[in-house]
Parts: C-alpha cells; sequence; structure tokens
C-alpha cells in the first residue's frame, strides 16, 4: 500500500498532468513552446480562444463532475456497506434523466434542461427518502431496496420516453444518457457543491471509519447512526444531483475509483475521501479527452470511455488483490 503523502502527491501531479493532456490534444496539436506561451499570455489570439473557449471548460467540467461522482460513491458504500454500492443506485440519476429527457422530447434545451434535470433529482431523491423510511426502522436494506425499484421504475419511463421520440432529438439524448460534456456552459455551483461536500465529508472521516464497521460498533462508540445515516444519504444524493446536472449520467466513476483506491491504500476515510475526488475527477478528465479525439471529428459519450479504461484496470488490480490475500 502507499503511504499517504505519497499517494495524494501522485493523485495531485496526475490531476495536473489530466488537464495538460486536455489543453494540448485534440485536432489543434499544441507544442511545449505554445503551452509555454499560452501560460505567460503571449501565444496567439486563435490558439487562446481553443484553450479557454473551448478545452478549459470542458476539462473543468469534467473534474467536477469526477470528483463529486467519486465523492458520492465513497459515501453511498458506506452507507449501504457495500463495495458495489454507487452513486446511481438509489435512482437520483434516473428521475434527473426523465426530467431532462421530457424537456428534450418537446424541443427545450440549455439550461431549461440543467434545471429540469435538478429538479427530477431532488424528486427522486424526495421518493425514495420518505418511501425507505415509512414508518418502520430506516435500514441500509430498505434503502436499497426502495431506490432499486425506484430507480427501475424511473429506467421504464426513460425506455417510454425514448421509444416515442422523434429521431431528430433522439441522438441528443441517447449522448446525454451516456454522459455527454460538450455541450455544458461552465459554472461555479458544481464547483461549490464539491467543495462544501469535500469539507462536509472529511469532517464525518473518523465517523465513516467507526460507522463502516457496523451499526453496533458506532452505537457502542457514541455515534448516532440514525442521523448520521439520514446525513449520508442526503449529501450523497445531492452530490449525484449535481454530478447529473454537469454532464449526464456518467456511469462507473462513483462505483470504481473509491473501489479502486481502498484496494490500494486500505479504507481510511480521511485519506480515502480526498484521494476518490482527485482520481475521479482525473479518470474523467483523460476519459473526456479521449472521447473527443479518438475517433476525431467525431466524439464518442465520455461514459463509453470511462467503462473502456476502467474495466480491465479494475479487474487486473482486484485480481492482483485476491490473490495477494490466497498467498498470504
Amino acid at each position: 500500500m502507499l503511504r499517504p503523502p505519497a499517494l495524494l502527491l501522485s493523485l495531485i501531479l496526475l490531476s495536473i498532468g489530466s488537464f495538460i493532456l486536455a489543453f494540448s490534444v485534440g485536432s489543434f496539436q499544441l507544442s511545449v513552446a505554445q503551452f509555454v506561451a499560452l501560460l505567460d499570455g503571449s501565444e496567439n489570439e486563435i490558439t487562446r480562444t481553443i484553450i479557454w473557449e473551448l478545452r478549459a471548460p470542458r476539462a473543468y467540467i469534467a473534474f467536477i463532475t469526477g470528483g463529486l461522482l467519486s465523492l458520492a460513491g465513497v459515501l453511498m458504500q458506506v452507507l449501504l456497506r457495500n463495495p458495489l454500492a454507487d452513486p446511481y443506485i438509489l435512482g437520483v440519476s434516473g428521475g434527473a434523466s426523465v426530467a431532462a429527457l421530457l424537456l428534450m422530447f418537446f424541443g427545450l434545451s440549455g439550461s431549461l434542461v440543467t434545471g429540469g434535470a435538478f429538479i427530477g433529482a431532488l424528486v427522486s431523491i424526495l421518493l425514495v427518502f420518505s418511501l425507505s423510511h415509512g414508518k418502520g426502522n430506516w435500514n441500509p436494506s430498505r434503502l436499497l431496496l426502495t431506490g432499486v425499484v425506484i430507480a427501475a421504475g424511473w429506467g421504464a419511463m426513460i425506455n417510454f420516453i425514448l421509444s416515442i421520440s422523434p429521431d431528430k432529438p433522439l441522438r441528443g439524448m441517447l449522448f446525454w444518457l451516456m454522459g455527454d460534456i460538450s455541450n455544458i456552459s461552465p459554472g461555479v455551483s458544481g464547483l461549490l457543491a464539491l467543495l462544501a461536500g469535500l469539507l462536509i465529508c472529511f469532517a464525518l472521516a473518523r465517523q465513516l471509519n467507526i460507522l463502516s464497521r457496523g451499526d453496533l460498533q458506532a452505537s457502542a462508540l457514541g455515534i448516532a447512526v440514525k442521523p448520521l445515516r439520514i446525513s449520508l444519504f442526503l449529501i450523497a444524493s445531492a452530490l449525484t444531483a449535481f454530478a447529473v446536472v454537469q454532464a449526464g449520467s456518467v456511469g462507473f466513476v462513483g462505483l470504481i475509483v473509491p473501489h479502486m483506491l481502498r484496494l490500494i491504500s486500505g479504507s481510511d476515510h480521511r485519506l480515502l475521501i480526498p484521494a476518490s475526488v482527485l482520481l475521479g475527477g482525473s479518470l474523467l478528465v483523460i476519459s473526456d479527452t479521449l472521447a473527443r479525439t479518438i475517433i476525431a471529428p467525431q466524439q464518442l459519450p465520455v461514459g463509453v470511455i470511462t467503462a473502456f479504461i476502467g474495466v480491465p484496470f479494475f479487474l487486473f488490480l482486484l485480481n492482483k488483490n485476491f490473490g495477494r490475500q490466497v498467498t498470504s
């Protein structure tokens, strides 16, 4: 396992490298000299426009979205005590997707779709929370089952909307469902959500470490388990909602990044929380760079690239870790 300082330094360097890659690679290749000139402001106007108005906003949105999804994934895996839990498992993205697709179906776009997606995510959060809480005990199994059923309902509605949609908006709908950063205007709401979530989660890191060992031990050590679980659900759902609004439904990042870091560095959330944000953001920036360049001038949905990158690497890492456990 990597020591915490070495891991965080490596992830910071990876984050910087992912931005340099995003700025440099594309139909217009940026040389080292041009990149230096860009930083000191001596590069020509065309280059500055390509970098600061086209590539930089996409890299910014991708990093924030990846960080939001990874942080939400960390919380979901503790909340549900399941390493396979991800930010979308409770149907938050489904509610956002239904609202966004309905607006696209009626010919709307831009900020209206973004606002509609956020409202849909909030509706889904309220549905899952109210139905899972009910009059009985609030527990991870009930929350998970409620979320899965709500997500299945949203999935049926998504399929219905797609099946009756005309051909013209259908491509845009499909790209949004698979993750699309190309038409999103950068703003500060996602960044503020990420910073707030990071600070709150880091403040709760000690309680997350205890809660991950089980409710009985957490209660014995003075943790108010039920309020903590409700708080984690609301925080994780809000982070997921902001991520979906930023870039649509980008799969895999919130599942794979926290799990990968647990295999590499252990389960101390004081390290896992900032490391997940850095790795998730870097992974999505690199994935988006590949999505817009790998078959240029055509672009791929970024969710396709995250799966292509993450699946084989995760399987390799999991197999390597399992083999180490067997032989030890």
